[in-house]
């Protein structure tokens, strides 16, 4: 048995820096809400056990207001990690846990309220293809919002939590909120901001969501036990002078055995291959799938999710470190569950475009991540793309009219030269009725307006050709949805179909898939093999 098995949680100490709290905090909502999703096909009871202890948020509510529309019955699933060093009821972690165990100083400030984890889960309505999960780099700079959908600014897409909490808390003391209250309140403010601002920089419509706590993911690491896990090289990373995870690993097959060997396979970041000049933060992201998608595997071929005494132990922990919406029916998604099983679930990382340094306003100058919003949500839409489940029913107010009956005209901004027939003739063998094809004025990024009663099939287009919200035009004639297409756009192969609702990736749709590295994905075996 290890020695923090011998003595309890506060025995391993580990030389290290204060990263550490980012990297736990980044890996908590990832396995802790997978934890959560596995769990939820054992039996009532299970269920009951697993819910009636966790703390639920009604943070959809207000944020669902801004949300795109809901297209089909498949399920979007936002996994939250906070990097905080507070407990949900506002007070310190434990001060073995910041100073031993994360060797993080001695305030429990430091850290603020950062999301450093945020990672989306796709699965399909009809149960027919694997799980897709996007990570979303904490870094990206990006438009972030409140959750009443009003702008905060250009920010690091993980500040969106802590600008909102800071800012009601003021607010919520005039009211005469303190202590726990004010804490729980705060945060669901925080929540609010996350879900619209990933909801509007992706563009998609969130379900569900989960949020764990900094010390998450020692505590369920703990109860998971030895963990398998692979690597492509062998690895070092001496933990001297404050820096270093301590991490010493030989190429293939390595046995996580306790919660600190965990911590450094999760949170090394220096002296790895494929960095790509981002300092090892990706590769570092990859690791943390991999661990997910290892620990999953091992917690299937032990039986845990399967029987109910082995799985206490992992339900207290789930109780006390989680955060889940209060719309998640847990029953309703247990018939999914088996999805997230056996290397089911492929983890990509959204592409950035550059590491530029820029001034925040109250911040000053910070290292970030820019990217292409448009070229992200056209990732996103392709890779997400899969058919409604059978039942679905039409949204009340949207046209049920077949694709046939709209017309669309297609045109070219700055797209390349061809990019309008091209697109035409994919919308065409779609179904829809060919319209106007020509030029356009500049625009800065592909657009699709609609004339009335066409909002319906506007959203389905818009996820065929991979861009954002349409918007309603009255110089759009009634019948008729305009596609404006610009330099951000990447046209389909000429003859094939547009990807989207109903169809299979093809070339149009796989055109559209740029990732950040490799997709982590366990495979036969469950457990991949990552730098």
């Amino acid at each position: 048995m290890g020695r923090a098995a011998q003595r309890g949680r506060g025995a391993a100490r580990r030389p290290g820096r204060a990263s550490k709290a980012v990297v736990v905090g980044r890996t908590a909502a990832v396995f802790g809400s997978v934890t959560v999703l596995g769990v939820a096909g054992v039996s009532w009871y299970g269920v009951q056990q697993l819910t009636s202890g966790v703390l639920s948020s009604n943070a959809l509510a207000v944020s669902g207001q801004n949300a795109p529309p809901k297209l089909d019955n498949s399920e979007n699933i936002l996994l939250i990690g906070l990097d905080s060093r507070k407990n949900n009821d506002g007070s310190n972690l434990p001060g073995w846990f910041v100073q031993d165990e994360l060797h993080a100083g001695s305030s429990s400030d430091v850290g603020g309220y950062n999301t450093n984890s945020l990672i989306l889960l796709h699965i399909p309505a009809d149960g027919s293809a694997k799980v897709q999960a996007v990570s979303i780099p904490r870094d990206d700079y990006v438009m972030t919002y409140n959750g009443d959908g009003s702008e905060q600014g250009m920010h690091k897409v993980k500040e969106a939590y802590g600008l909102a909490k800071a800012a009601a808390m003021p607010g919520l003391e005039a009211k005469g909120l303190t202590g726990a209250a004010l804490e729980q309140a705060s945060r669901e403010v925080g929540r609010e901001a996350t879900l619209t601002t990933v909801q509007k920089f992706l563009n998609v419509h969130i379900d569900h969501f989960a949020e764990v706590n900094l010390i998450g993911f020692y505590d369920i690491a703990q109860a998971i036990g030895p963990v398998t896990v692979c690597l492509n090289h062998a690895t070092s990373d001496p933990a001297e002078d404050g820096q270093g995870s301590g991490a010493n690993f030989h190429a293939g097959l390595n046995v996580l055995q306790t919660p600190a060997e965990a911590l450094s396979f999760v949170r090394q970041r220096h002296n790895l291959t494929n960095t790509d000049g981002d300092g090892g933060d990706f590769a570092r992201t990859h690791r943390q799938q991999a661990y997910i998608t290892s620990a999953e595997t091992q917690l299937k071929k032990g039986g845990v999710l399967s029987d109910l005494t082995k799985l206490q132990g992992l339900l207290n922990v789930v109780k006390k470190d989680v955060v889940i919406d209060n719309q998640w029916s847990i029953l309703d998604f247990a018939q999914q569950a088996p999805n997230l099983t056996g290397g089911k679930v492929t983890f990509n990382t959204l592409p950035i475009t550059g590491l530029p340094t820029v001034d925040i306003p109250g911040e000053g100058m910070q290292s970030v991540n820019s990217v292409s919003v448009p070229q992200v949500q056209r990732t996103v839409t392709a890779l997400f793309a899969d058919a409604p489940a059978p039942s679905s029913a039409p949204k009340a107010g949207a046209s049920s009219a077949p694709a046939s009956a709209t017309t669309v005209d297609v045109l070219n901004a700055s797209a390349p030269t061809g990019s309008a027939g091209v697109e035409s003739a994919a919308l065409v063998a779609a179904g829809y009725t060919k319209g106007l094809v020509g030029d356009h004025a500049p625009v800065s990024s592909t657009e699709i307006l609609y004339g009335a009663g066409e909002q319906a099939a506007a959203q389905q287009i818009a996820s065929k050709v991979g861009v954002g919200a349409p918007q309603a035009s009255s110089a759009v004639a009634a019948g008729h949805v305009e596609v404006i297409l610009a330099s951000d756009f990447t046209p389909p192969a000429a003859g094939s179909a547009s990807s989207g609702a109903g169809s299979t990736p093809s070339p149009a749709s796989t055109a559209h898939l740029v990732f950040q590295g490799p997709a982590v994905n366990g495979g036969g075996s469950g457990i991949p093999c990552v730098d």
